[in-house]
């Protein structure tokens, strides 16, 4: 059976589960409201299971993922699971840090979403590519914060007063990051677009060209409260120094080529965004 677009019910008309779920998540909203596809029964089985499956993989790797993070960094990446001893741990180390910017940002190219596309099955793909992007993410930071091998030298650690003020820096910065994730499309950020669309059955609905919030004083506020997480820590070690250094280089370039791919799709809009907002630093006063 060919797939059709069916138009789906006002938000007044949806059912009361869904108007909940728009209610207190409102990027699903866009995913409730789209049009539904017509599947035959055995699809829509089928695809309501992959959905299931990657959604739970998503969001469970997302979550120790980001735990992860935030802790081996308030360590300063001087406890982790790492075997390795030098010479051969800073050669597994600059691995591990290389493999992120890398895999993350030839992935973000035309090749590398199709490849993308390919890691999910055959006639879901492109509809779980946020899913299945937000796994390989994860995995990836997993693997850079789970098996790194720290150095056992330690240059500083705060204490005192000192230590509560740098762990409330850092949890600042890691609310940062929550907030620009929200206003740049939470269900994007997430990998939640991609399996709820495909368990709806519509083609995943992504959110407008990002200007509200954050993206109101810079255009990279993702890239720039990430990197702000790697430089408020409360315990400084030759690893830490690498990770933010490295880290904070790919966000400060990463996103010129999330830019290039802006202006194709938004055109005359991104650059009226582009000339009235500065790209990491905001301006202070009101003039332009």
């Amino acid at each position: 059976m060919t797939d059709q677009a069916t138009p789906v019910p006002p938000h007044s008309a949806l059912r009361p589960a869904e108007q909940w779920l728009a209610r207190w998540f409102p990027p699903l909203t866009r995913v409730l409201r789209a049009p539904v596809r017509e599947r035959d029964p055995a699809a829509r089985r089928r695809h309501l299971l992959w959905a299931v499956v990657y959604g739970a993989a998503c969001h469970a790797l997302f979550a120790v993922a980001v735990l992860a993070m935030i802790a081996a960094m308030w360590f300063g990446m001087s406890a982790s699971l790492g075997p390795l001893s030098a010479p051969w741990s800073y050669l597994a180390n600059a691995a591990l840090l290389i493999q992120f910017p890398v895999v993350h940002s030839v992935l973000l190219t035309g090749a590398g979403r199709r490849l993308v596309a390919r890691l999910a099955p055959t006639g879901a793909g492109a509809t779980l590519s946020t899913t299945t992007f937000a796994i390989v993410a994860s995995i990836q930071l997993l693997l850079l914060f789970v098996l790194w091998s720290p150095t056992g030298t330690t240059w500083w650690r705060a204490e005192g007063w000192l230590l509560a003020a740098i762990t409330s820096l850092y949890a600042l910065s890691w609310l940062l990051l929550i907030k620009a994730s929200w206003d740049a499309g939470a269900e994007v950020q997430s990998g939640l677009l991609g399996w709820a669309s495909l368990a709806r059955g519509v083609e995943p609905p992504y959110p407008p060209m990002p200007t509200r919030g954050l993206f109101r004083h810079i255009r990279q506020p993702i890239y720039v409260s990430f990197a702000l997480t790697t430089w408020c820590v409360p315990v400084w070690t030759p690893d830490q120094l690498a990770v933010a250094v490295t880290l904070t280089a790919y966000c400060l370039l990463g996103p010129v080529l999330k830019e290039r791919r802006f202006a194709r799709m938004f055109g005359d809009k991104w650059h009226a965004y582009r000339s009235r907002t500065p790209y990491w630093v905001p301006r202070l006063g009101s003039g332009r």
